[in-house]
C-alpha cells in the first residue's frame, strides 16, 4: 500500500490539501464560532509546509492555503461574484507564499531538527511575517481586514482584555506563535523546550493584560434604541415600516435611535416629506434618529451612504459621508480593468463616491457618537480615530441582507466586541435585517442579539466610559513590531551572505600554497 508521503506526492494532490488545510481556521469565526479551534488551527498547514522538499514548492503550499483561507472566509460572496470569488482568493492567497518560505525556511532541516536557535526564532519571525500579511491584505482595495485571525478571539474575557493592549494584531500574533509551538511539539519532540516557553510567555502575556491592563471607568449610562426591520423590499415599504416600530418607542426614555444602513432610499433635501416624518418621530420619541441615506445627492454629483443626524427640527447637519467602499459591492476597483465582474455577478454597476473626514456627532446633551458604516467596522483605525476626536459612543449602520443565511451577519456583528475592547467605547451596531448587537466598553454583549429572522426595535441600557486604552494610546503597535523582526531578518540574512561569499569576485587573493576556496549553497532554505 502506498505512503501518504508517496500519495502527496502529487502537485495536484498536495495542493488540495494545502487549499483543505488553509481553510481549516475559518471554523473559528462564526457561524461556527469554534473559538478554541484557532489555536491548532494552523498546525496541518506548518507541518505540510514543513515537508516541503523545496523552498518553491513551500511557498506554493502557501499560496494553495491562502486560496483555501480567503475562499473559506469570503464563501458567502460566490452567489454575487460568482467566479471572480475564486479569482480574488487567488489573487490574495499569493499573500502567504512568502509567509510559507519562512515557515519551512525556521522549521525544517535535512535530517528532521531545525538548527540550534530557529525554533525560538521561528515563534518570533512565523507570528510577524502573519501579521505582515494580514497588514497588506487589510488595505481597502486588497479587500480590507476582514477575516483577521485574531477577530476569532471576540468571545474571549482574556482576548478582549488583550485586544485593549494591542488590537486585533496582537492576538493574531499570539494565536500564530501558539500554532508554531504546538507543530514544534508534534513535529520535533527535540525542540520541545523552546516550544513549551512559547506557550508559558504567551500564557504569561495573556496574563498580564489581565491584571494590569487598564480597565474602562464606567460613567454613568444612555439608552439607545436600535430599529431593524427585516427583509423588506423598496425603500418606501422599508421606510414605513421602520416608521412603525420607531413611533413605539414613545414614552421610552431614550436617548438616540439608530437605523441600520440604506435605511433611507432617498435624499432628504430632495424628499422634505420623509425629513419631515423623521422630525416627527424625534419630536414623539424626544431621541434624535440616525438615519442612513443611501442615494444620489442632491448638492453634489454622485450616490453617496451617508449617515444623517436628524432631531425634532429635521435633519441637524450632522452628516458623515462613508470613506472606505465595499469592493465591487460599492465600486469596482480598476473598472477599466476589472468591468467584466458587473457582467458575471451583482458588482456595482456605478461607482459609489467617497467621503472625505471621520465625524463626530452631537446627539442631543453631552453625547458624541462616532459613526462608521458596514465595511468600515472591519477597520480598527477607524474606531480608534473617533475615540481620539472625543466619540463617547461609536455606532455602525449595517446591511448584510444579500447574504442572509450566510455566515456573514454573525461575522459582521462579532466585530463590534473587538472595536469595544479596543476603544475602550460602546459600540453600536445597527442592521436592517440582522444580526443588530450592542457591546460596552469592555467588549461583552449588552442584551440579546437581533437575528437575521427578526422584524422589532430594542432598547439598550449603555454604559459610557472615560479614559482610553493602551491600544488607543499606541497605536497598531504590534504591526510596527512585526514588520521591525522582518526588517532585522532581512538585514541579518544579507549580511550573512555578503560573509559568506565575502572575497570571491571582491579582488581578495587566496594565500599562496592554500586550497583553493569554495562556497556551497545551503539547500536547506
Amino acid at each position: 500500500m502506498r505512503t501518504f508521503g508517496h500519495w502527496i506526492a502529487s502537485p495536484w494532490r498536495r495542493g488540495s490539501v494545502a487549499a483543505l488545510a488553509g481553510a481549516l481556521p475559518v471554523l473559528a469565526f462564526p457561524a461556527p464560532g469554534l473559538w478554541w479551534w484557532a489555536y491548532g488551527a494552523l498546525v496541518p498547514w506548518i507541518l505540510l509546509i514543513r515537508s516541503a522538499p523545496t523552498a518553491r514548492r513551500a511557498a506554493l503550499d502557501g499560496w494553495c492555503g491562502g486560496f483555501g483561507f480567503m475562499l473559506a472566509m469570503h464563501h458567502w460572496l460566490l452567489p454575487s461574484l460568482h467566479v471572480f470569488t475564486l479569482v480574488i482568493a487567488a489573487l490574495l492567497g499569493a499573500l502567504w507564499a512568502p509567509w510559507a518560505w519562512l515557515v519551512r525556511r525556521f522549521l525544517a532541516a535535512p535530517d528532521g531538527v531545525p538548527a540550534q536557535g530557529r525554533v525560538p526564532a521561528a515563534l518570533l519571525v512565523v507570528p510577524s511575517a502573519w501579521l505582515a500579511v494580514e497588514l497588506v491584505r487589510s488595505w481597502q482595495g486588497l479587500g480590507g481586514p476582514w477575516g483577521v485571525l485574531g477577530a476569532s478571539q471576540w468571545q474571549m474575557e482574556p482576548a478582549l482584555r488583550l485586544a485593549s493592549v494591542g488590537g486585533v494584531w496582537l492576538l493574531s500574533f499570539l494565536v500564530v506563535a501558539v500554532n508554531v509551538a504546538v507543530a514544534v511539539l508534534v513535529a520535533v519532540p527535540a525542540a520541545r523546550v523552546p516550544a513549551v516557553a512559547g506557550l508559558v510567555a504567551t500564557a504569561a502575556t495573556a496574563s498580564a493584560a489581565w491584571a494590569w491592563s487598564p480597565r474602562p471607568d464606567v460613567d454613568g449610562r444612555v439608552r439607545i434604541a436600535v430599529v431593524q426591520p427585516g427583509v423588506i423590499d423598496g425603500p418606501d415599504a422599508r421606510f414605513d415600516r421602520e416608521e412603525e416600530l420607531t413611533r413605539r418607542l414613545a414614552g421610552q426614555d431614550v436617548d438616540l435611535i439608530v437605523w441600520g444602513e440604506s435605511s433611507v432610499g432617498f435624499d432628504l433635501s430632495d424628499r422634505p416629506d420623509l425629513a419631515g416624518r423623521l422630525a416627527t418621530l424625534s419630536r414623539v420619541t424626544g431621541a434624535d434618529v440616525l438615519v442612513n441615506v443611501d442615494a444620489r445627492r442632491a448638492d453634489r454629483p454622485g450616490i453617496y451612504k451617508s449617515s444623517v443626524l436628524v432631531g425634532p427640527d429635521g435633519p441637524t447637519g450632522a452628516r458623515y459621508d462613508k470613506m472606505r467602499l465595499v469592493p465591487f459591492g460599492e465600486y469596482v476597483p480598476a473598472r477599466s480593468l476589472l468591468g467584466w465582474a458587473t457582467s458575471v455577478g451583482k458588482a456595482a454597476g456605478e461607482d459609489r463616491r467617497r467621503g472625505t473626514e471621520q465625524v463626530v456627532m452631537h446627539a442631543g446633551p453631552g453625547l458624541r457618537i462616532g459613526p462608521m458604516v458596514c465595511f468600515e467596522t472591519a477597520f480598527p483605525d477607524m474606531s480608534r480615530h473617533l475615540t481620539e476626536d472625543g466619540a463617547d459612543v461609536l455606532v455602525a449602520q449595517s446591511s448584510t441582507s444579500t447574504f442572509q443565511g450566510s455566515w456573514a451577519p454573525e461575522q459582521h456583528a462579532s466585530l463590534a466586541a473587538l472595536r469595544a475592547a479596543e476603544t475602550g467605547r460602546p459600540f453600536v451596531h445597527a442592521t436592517l435585517t440582522g444580526v443588530s448587537a450592542v457591546h460596552d466598553p469592555s467588549g461583552h454583549r449588552i442584551g440579546s442579539w437581533l437575528g437575521t429572522d427578526t422584524s422589532a426595535f430594542a432598547v439598550y441600557d449603555v454604559p459610557r466610559a472615560d479614559g482610553t486604552t493602551l491600544y488607543v494610546r499606541l497605536g497598531d503597535w504590534p504591526l510596527h513590531l512585526a514588520l521591525l523582526v522582518l526588517a532585522a531578518l532581512g538585514l541579518t540574512e544579507g549580511s550573512r551572505a555578503v560573509r559568506r561569499h565575502g572575497g570571491v569576485g571582491g579582488g581578495q587573493a587566496a594565500p599562496s600554497g592554500s586550497p583553493t576556496a569554495r562556497t556551497t549553497r545551503s539547500h536547506s532554505s
